[in-house]
């Protein structure tokens, strides 16, 4: 399992381990069926670690390589999952949770597949992201930053662009929020959506963390009983408790 550059690259002070890192860059693309430019972006990204460094612009890489870059691939265009959600998913994956924890977890995921808090691992339905725009009232400019702040994901199906169908609410959203007189002239972008995200980022996080830890022990049905009526009623409880700070907010003001 790859757990980041140290782990899987390095070099500089010894001869490379051929049975290890077998495949050149070249190699590595002709594997993928991608690009080099691609490839470098996922290492830069923190998606992929890097290979072993024989040299500035010489690098070599092993099956974990192939495995990893093919997993990500398949996240980004066959799950539609943003790379910042992939990066993420891969990092608790490898470093947070323990190998008891990710036993149960899959096992827990299994039994929730399909339903409300599990995708159901079929392809999603899409929507062309010009249909989307034009229903929603957004530009493309706006488009392009909301698929900046790494909320969802773009495919390509036929020469056109898609996103997938459960992503189209963060679009609407938007568009929604500009018809209220949120917009560019007043001051307003899709970036300032970044505060929300980054808050339920780390928020989900820590819960994802005390969840592991408690359930560890628990038959595994029950868990998964408890986590698909418990995550929705968490979702209800932050909407009431944001609204519930705005109220104590216009209060205070007197």
């Amino acid at each position: 399992m790859l757990h980041g550059a140290g782990d899987a690259g390095g070099g500089g002070d010894g001869p490379v381990d051929r049975t290890r890192y077998p495949y050149r860059m070249k190699d590595l693309c002709e594997k993928t069926g991608l690009p080099r430019q691609v490839v470098h972006f996922y290492i830069q990204q923190g998606l992929v670690p890097e290979g072993f460094k024989t040299s500035r612009n010489m690098g070599w890489y092993g099956d974990e390589h192939v495995e990893r870059i093919r997993l990500v691939r398949q996240l980004q265009h066959e799950r539609f999952l943003p790379l910042k959600a992939i990066r993420a998913m891969l990092e608790q994956r490898d470093e947070v949770f323990s190998p008891a924890q990710r036993v149960l977890l899959g096992e827990v995921k299994t039994l929730l597949r399909g339903r409300s808090v599990v995708p159901s691992g079929d392809r999603p339905d899409t929507v062309t992201v010009e249909e989307l725009c034009a229903r929603a009232g957004v530009t493309a400019r706006d488009f392009d930053d909301l698929l900046a702040l790494g909320l969802f994901a773009v495919s390509t199906t036929g020469g056109r662009e898609v996103i997938a169908r459960d992503d189209a609410w963060i679009v609407e959203f938007w568009g929604e929020m500009q018809s209220l007189g949120f917009t560019r002239e007043r001051g307003f972008s899709p970036a300032d959506i970044a505060i929300y995200d980054d808050a339920i980022t780390r928020l989900f996080d820590r819960q994802a963390r005390v969840l592991a830890g408690r359930i560890a022990q628990m038959p595994v049905p029950d868990a998964a009983r408890m986590l698909e009526h418990a995550l929705p009623m968490v979702g209800t409880l932050l909407a009431r408790l944001h609204l519930a700070k705005a109220r104590n907010f216009f209060a205070a003001m007197g």
